[in-house]
């Protein structure tokens, strides 16, 4: 697969940092924050498949928080690229 260079900007990095620290937030909310977290300024590493699994799933969640949502999107869009579909 193609590498992503993208990294977590800093507003994505603080929404994923308030999200890691909050003690009601679910266990998917914060492996995507996370994933995000460890890639604010490291451009070779890109989100595994658990861990995109878990950010595709906390979007889709409606009682995830704003907060939570945007950390998972930037997790989300650090995934490898694919080439198309097979």
């Amino acid at each position: 697969m193609a590498k992503n260079r993208k990294v977590t900007s800093k507003p994505a990095a603080s929404k994923a940092s308030k999200t890691l620290t909050t003690k009601s937030t679910g266990k998917a909310s914060k492996s995507a924050a996370g994933s995000a977290m460890s890639q604010r300024k490291a451009p070779a590493k890109q989100t595994s498949k658990p861990a995109a699994s878990a950010a595709s799933k906390t979007l889709r969640d409606g009682r995830t928080s704003k907060t939570s949502k945007s950390a998972a999107g930037s997790a989300l869009s650090q995934t490898p690229k694919r080439k198309g579909k097979k």
